[in-house]
């Protein structure tokens, strides 16, 4: 039987030689092989003409929002100068494009001393690697922020399914040329007493019940704090604390896939070629970060963060400022003009505060 992709290929000839991989070990492959992961494809997977988009695609509200909140951390740091922000997994850059555009329309003072570093793996910058961290440390000083946006949903899980009250772990394997999954004891010792560790009454859970766990975002906190010397972690994601994300309801996980804006729940399809991710849980970054020596700021929802960053002002501002046409003039043409792209703004705002939606992801920050 024919493969889909060439990382298939190469996958299924590494499991017939070496044996079934973890799946954890599978989607490190499927989204970062050096030749033929998804991410390794360029930006182009990402924003309305790829497989998905994130709150940076949605004009320029959400960029000023984290332009205040960066103004805010520097004022509360005692204004360094420079201020050094890490973005991490930083895709196309618009994030920074949009921060220093405000900053410099509206606090030159800060776009004087702002040093931002846009880090992602297109450039070479695996922030997976504590290598290429801690050289870039080195060469330009700690940072005083470190910025993951929709970065840790990302990292390779590891797949535990609950079987007469014992906890499998899912391992992918080959059956007649195609990859399959299998289940098998835990991998390590990490994997079987993650969920106890976070109090969750798996035992009692039904035969098939499933869940991802991410022992990859552990050692990258731990990794960000031996970075940040004095400053802030801001991690802005979908996923929510251990007790409602590891529910009892939530039979088959998080896992989901991405291809062309269409979700679908098969991993093993078309590696290489679609997004795999899985929801946070933000119970262990914030453990994990207090475990060396951070300190909890905030923990709260994107629309709430949105809303206390003055996302509803400044579209009333907006609409004050540029867009009166659209209630002075809405017969002539420049007035419905006016009237669509106001209705286009409003839009963007409502979509990125949807509490059903993108309002509802989580953001947190921790502080040295």
């Amino acid at each position: 039987m024919t493969t889909t992709t060439l990382l298939e290929q190469r996958l299924i000839a590494r499991i017939e030689k070496e044996g079934p991989l973890t799946f954890a070990e599978y989607m490190r492959a499927a989204l970062y092989d050096p030749q033929d992961g998804y991410y390794r494809a360029g930006a182009s997977r990402i924003g309305w003409a790829g497989d998905y988009f994130t709150s940076g695609d949605l004009g320029p509200f959400f960029a000023h929002c984290l332009g205040r909140q960066l103004y805010q951390m520097w004022e509360e740091l005692r204004r360094p100068q420079p201020l050094r922000v890490w973005e991490q997994g930083a895709g196309r850059g618009e994030l920074e494009a949009g921060i220093r555009a405000w900053s410099e329309q509206q606090r030159p003072e800060f776009a004087a001393v702002l040093s931002y570093r846009s880090l992602d793996l297109q450039r070479g910058e695996d922030v997976l690697s504590s290598e290429t961290l801690q050289e870039l440390q080195e060469r330009e000083g700690s940072p005083h922020v470190i910025l993951a946006n929709e970065l840790v949903d990302a990292f390779p899980v590891h797949l535990v399914e609950v079987r007469r009250g014992q906890l499998y772990e899912i391992y992918v394997s080959v059956e007649e040329g195609r990859l399959c999954e299998i289940a098998a004891p835990p991998s390590s010792p990490e994997v079987a007493t993650y969920l106890d560790r976070y109090r969750i009454p798996w035992r009692s859970f039904p035969d098939g019940w499933r869940a991802e766990i991410n022992l990859e975002a552990l050692r990258w906190v731990q990794l960000q704090a031996k970075l940040l010397r004095r400053g802030f972690l801001l991690v802005i994601d979908y996923g929510d604390r251990a007790a409602r994300l590891y529910s009892r309801s939530r039979l088959r996980g998080t896992l989901l896939c991405y291809h062309r804006h269409r979700i679908n729940e098969q991993p093993l399809v078309k590696p290489g070629e679609q997004d795999i991710t899985a929801h946070v849980n933000f119970s262990a970054l914030i453990d994990e970060s207090r475990r060396h020596g951070l300190r909890l700021r905030l923990f709260t929802t994107q629309r709430a963060w949105l809303e206390r960053q003055g996302i509803f002002e400044e579209l009333e501002e907006l609409r004050r400022s540029q867009f009166m046409a659209a209630d002075q003039e809405r017969a002539s043409d420049q007035g419905q003009i006016a009237l669509l792209r106001w209705y286009n703004l409003r839009q963007q705002v409502l979509t990125l505060t949807d509490p059903a939606g993108l309002g509802n992801f989580k953001v947190l920050i921790m502080r040295r």
